[in-house]
């Protein structure tokens, strides 16, 4: 395809969103516009694009947890336009940009065809994490029928104790999207993807308590379909996983620049997404 204009790299804004869904249809992700909407607005000088010729070829998002902590995401490029260098030009400006705000630590979730690029940037294995997925039951539609209860005060400070990081306005938009659960300071939040239910964040006290919560979200969400992403590390994630039918789909490796951010994996039994964290 020859180009009437270079590329340009530019931030990624809310009139691009019908074209950064079709990239991550092409690549069979599960986001909505509603995802994409998310990112755009929590985090607008983070979103990076290519445009081509007036259309939008690539792009990669920068989501800043404070200066402690940012997540790279929607590393995305055209089919039309692979292999000109797209991904690793909009990883470059994010990462300029995470240095020029003195992040600590940056991590993202990376396939295995992606790792060998990331770690050429200064990334390094953290660990393993794996997409769990399980057919659902009615509602063909898609509709969604929402959960609500109430929730303990402390919440969002349990997430902040397992995640390492407060990330309280995510929450609180990603609970307003789909269903809310809470026993307690355990909490399971879900929400519509394209093709399936998304389960997860999820940060509980106990096996017993997380699991009562995963059974009360597939009984009461009518969906086509369960995405389930988890660390194989929680043994008692995989357990009540497997209990419950998920198997395995897909295979990521989580990777981290910077300095090292502990979190309690034992705690998080689903975590936001491959491009939250």
């Amino acid at each position: 395809m020859s180009d009437c204009s270079g590329p340009i790299l530019r931030n990624l804004i809310a009139t691009d969103i019908p074209a950064a869904v079709i990239l991550s249809e092409q690549a069979g992700w599960n986001q909505t516009d509603e995802d994409w909407r998310l990112l755009i607005e929590l985090a607008p000088e983070g979103c990076f694009a290519i445009e081509v010729n007036g259309e939008v070829a690539a792009t990669t998002t920068l989501l800043c947890y404070g200066r402690r902590l940012a997540w790279i995401g929607m590393v995305l490029t055209s089919a039309s336009y692979r292999g000109r260098g797209f991904a690793r030009r909009l990883l470059t400006k994010a990462l300029k940009q995470a240095d020029q705000l003195r992040i600590e630590t940056v991590k993202l979730d990376a396939t295995d065809q992606g790792r060998p690029i990331y770690e050429k940037m200064g990334f390094r294995f953290e660990q393993e994490v794996e997409r769990w997925s399980r057919s659902g039951s009615g509602n063909s539609s898609g509709i969604e029928v929402a959960i609500k209860v109430p929730a303990t005060p402390n919440w969002q400070v349990a997430d902040g104790d397992a995640f390492g990081i407060e990330r309280f306005e995510l929450l609180q938009r990603l609970a307003r999207r789909g269903s809310s659960l809470f026993i307690e300071n355990s909490y399971l939040l879900t929400r519509p993807g394209r093709q399936t239910e998304y389960l997860g964040p999820a940060v509980c006290d106990s096996h017993r308590i997380a699991r009562v919560l995963a059974e009360r979200a597939l009984q009461t969400v009518p969906c086509r379909g369960w995405s389930w992403d988890l660390f194989p590390r929680n043994t008692n994630a995989v357990a009540i996983a497997r209990e419950l039918e998920f198997a395995p789909t897909r295979h990521l490796q989580r990777l981290v620049r910077g300095r090292d951010l502990l979190i309690r994996e034992q705690s998080i039994y689903a975590i936001a997404g491959f491009e939250l964290g």
